[in-house]
């Protein structure tokens, strides 16, 4: 497992590495290495929720749990570039917006530390969804236009539709083993 989480760190390290040595400008840097360290959040996540979905009728969480704990690294260096990101490009800060958003990022983190206290299935499954419903808002939000700096691109319709797709495959999946 260390491994793989050193090659998840490796890749975001690279992604702000070729954002920092092709752009002369920090601010964009940053924004641009949040961009696609989200994406590759968006990876594996869904990752995540596929294993999830082969191991819930055992109840055993036991490859889950390592990818989330992936997932959780690899989402919070993706917490730090924005953070930066918004900071060098003053971005304007709207609380209400962000409360989604705050309490995905404290599940992300401590989902892997608690995976194996949860007895009940649908809090795991509230888990899932929770997060993936905050990704694709996010989505929605680039769509829409709503993020500064942020102009729409053919991937945000992707990861919009991915997301969406993903919660009915799995989640039928689910269904059927429940």
């Amino acid at each position: 497992m260390k491994k793989i989480i050193s090659l998840g760190v490796f890749a975001e390290l690279l992604i702000f590495l070729i954002f920092f040595l092709s752009i002369n400008d920090i601010s964009e840097t940053f924004r641009y290495s949040a961009r696609y360290s989200g994406r590759l959040s968006l990876i594996v996540y869904l990752y995540c929720f596929y294993v999830f979905s082969k191991e819930f009728e055992g109840n055993k969480y036991n490859k889950t749990k390592k990818v989330v704990l992936l997932f959780s690294v690899l989402h919070l260096i993706h917490f730090i570039y924005l953070a930066f990101s918004v900071w060098l490009n003053e971005l304007p800060i709207i609380p209400y917006k962000l409360l989604g958003g705050f309490i995905a990022y404290v599940l992300i983190i401590i989902y892997p530390l608690l995976i194996d206290k949860i007895k009940k299935t649908i809090y795991h499954i509230i888990y899932f969804y929770y997060v993936g419903i905050v990704m694709a808002v996010t989505y929605l939000a680039r769509i829409k236009g709503e993020f500064i700096g942020a102009p729409t691109e053919l991937f945000h319709y992707f990861g919009f539709s991915i997301v969406i797709l993903i919660f009915i495959l799995f989640g039928y999946k689910i269904y059927k083993k429940s």
